[in-house]
């Protein structure tokens, strides 16, 4: 990943293992995204939340990365550009394997599938 890396902060950290705003509101999430700028964990845009997209649209950090287990691909809402790998992160990378998916554990309704975006 060359073009789009300028937003990028190796150093940031995750700011938690699971979505900020749906831990806050005892919500759920499908997916998880991180930003590569400053480590904001959110949820992706199959999650009723969508957490991710409105933090990018708040801060003007259009890059995130997966926060799943096994990938390492980025995306840019700017653009709508996705790359498959980019610079390594601090860590970790994703959340922790143990931590479903829907998660957390104990909150996704029983037809989540059906309320997916």
């Amino acid at each position: 990943m060359t073009e789009g890396s300028e937003g990028i902060d190796p150093d940031a950290l995750p700011s938690s293992a699971g979505c900020v705003e749906c831990e806050e509101s005892d919500g759920w999430w499908f997916h998880l995204r991180r930003c590569a700028r400053c480590g904001h964990v959110g949820c992706c845009d199959s999650s009723p939340g969508r957490h991710a997209t409105a933090h990018a649209r708040a801060t003007g950090h259009p890059l995130v990365r997966s926060f799943e287990p096994g990938e390492a691909w980025f995306w840019n809402y700017r653009t709508e550009r996705l790359y498959e790998t980019g610079p390594a992160l601090a860590p970790p990378s994703a959340h922790p394997e143990d931590q479903p998916s829907p998660g957390p554990a104990g909150r996704v309704p029983p037809n989540w599938a059906d309320t997916l975006r």
